[in-house]
């Protein structure tokens, strides 16, 4: 039998118990540490900028910001430098309003660090998703200006050649907006309007093309996407509108990016519309479905199953797009969509009976009459909403008429000539707020 000296065995016995140790150490560490980056996505917007991450599990990270210049700085845990983070770099646009450019490094073993450059001081969100749909884990940097827009101004701003063109008949009219318009030095209107007066203003249509950035919507067969198709009807929604001498629109989005449902519901109310419209493209499981729909909200439940199915569908927007339910208006959202009123319903019954009636005169109706069910992104209390959706993205023949351009064009002319009939019916009231 061979001798083995006791020190030599106490030897090996360490070395196992170390062994084994660091195996139930290592453990953790390596689920920690053994993230896979699948995606990268940059979305710049007027409003943000959001920058996603998607891996296959759940990264940690930290952030600081530093001015002079100011930088975003943010290190990822979990992950090594690769071709696909590097991506990002070459991810920013020249037309980004907050970031000049993404600089990424191996800063320590394991953990990644991202600079972002900025433009301005910005107000960062950092917050993580679940895997929802055909994503998996998500770490959004939502970046947003420390001083947001004023969405009526602007508004006021660009339409204010229209209010010129009013004032020639309207001389009462021109002094009050004058008046409205004075300002103090902290931005507050120094001029009390009587509620009880009156002039002519341009009536404003806040168009809100469904989806966008990390929700593309329902999409075809042939690769189509809802918030593309939803996006171009909208614009030409928006250019026959500033054609009209009294009218002026307005968008919740203008490129690809993410709007959450009550954003969007806020910033029809922030710019004083009289009506909103929401514009999608529907879809169903069954690619047979075809026609045009209509859709007002409803408090007392849906009217079909199928108006049912798609208000959950089209209400889960904010899980695919990705919603931070940290954030702090999350409460005075969920008091805005809950403040919905009979009056707002029923006046968003006629307007959506005399869209429905002009996109009947050249298009397959779904439904004949205007459907109802509780949409989120129709419950403002104080504006008539309608949803429209103009044909199914689903069905291969539909797909291609919504890629058509003419057709779109018609789908606008008919919203717009829709939105006239309900004027002619139902004159606006006179709102000395607004300007």
């Amino acid at each position: 039998m061979k001798f083995i000296p006791r020190n030599a065995k106490r030897r090996d016995l360490l070395k196992k118990i170390a062994q084994a140790s660091a195996l139930v150490f290592l453990g953790p560490t390596q689920l920690a540490f053994g993230a896979k980056l699948l995606a990268v996505r940059m979305w710049p917007a007027e409003d943000y900028t959001r920058v996603t991450l998607e891996s296959d599990e759940v990264l940690k990270v930290s952030h600081q910001l530093l001015t002079n210049p100011h930088r975003l700085v943010v290190d990822v845990e979990g992950l090594e430098l690769t071709n696909t983070l590097k991506e990002l770099v070459a991810k920013v646009k020249s037309n980004d309003p907050y970031v000049s450019q993404v600089r990424v490094g191996q800063f320590q073993p394991k953990v990644v660090r991202l600079v972002f450059d900025l433009k301005e001081s910005i107000q960062p969100q950092l917050f993580s998703l679940e895997p929802v749909g055909s994503y998996q884990n998500r770490l959004v940097f939502d970046l947003y200006p420390t001083v947001a827009n004023d969405p009526l101004m602007d508004l006021v701003r660009h339409s204010s050649k229209k209010s010129a063109a009013l004032d020639l008949e309207d001389p009462i009219g021109a002094i009050a907006r004058k008046e409205a318009l004075k300002q103090d030095k902290d931005g507050h209107s120094t001029h009390k309007t009587d509620p009880k007066s009156s002039y002519k203003r341009l009536l404003t249509i806040a168009i809100d093309p469904g989806h966008g950035g990390e929700d593309p919507g329902a999409i075809g067969k042939s690769g189509s996407r809802e918030k593309d198709i939803v996006l171009a009807i909208a614009r030409k929604l928006k250019e026959k509108i500033e054609q009209e001498p009294d009218m002026r629109s307005y968008l919740t989005r203008d490129g690809d990016y993410f709007v959450p449902l009550h954003t969007r519901v806020n910033k029809a109310r922030r710019v004083q519309a009289d009506l909103f419209v929401s514009v999608h493209a529907d879809a169903f499981v069954q690619p047979h479905a075809k026609g045009a729909s209509v859709f007002a909200l409803s408090q007392q439940g849906a009217t079909s199953t199928a108006a049912r199915w798609l208000a959950n569908k089209e209400n889960n927007a904010d899980l695919i797009g990705g919603l931070n339910i940290k954030s702090q208006d999350k409460q005075v959202a969920q008091l805005l969509l809950d403040m919905s009123t009979t009056a707002q319903i029923k006046d968003s019954l006629k307007l959506g009976d005399a869209v429905l009636k002009q996109i009947g005169s050249f298009a397959k109706l779904h439904k004949k009459n205007v459907e109802q069910a509780s949409f989120a992104v129709l419950k403002a209390p104080d504006v008539p909403s309608i949803l429209i959706e103009t044909a199914f993205i689903s069905n291969p023949e539909e797909e291609a008429r919504l890629n058509d351009i003419e057709y779109q064009e018609q789908i606008a002319s008919a919203i717009l000539k829709g939105i006239r009939s309900y004027f002619a019916k139902n004159p606006p009231v006179s709102k000395s707020r607004q300007i």
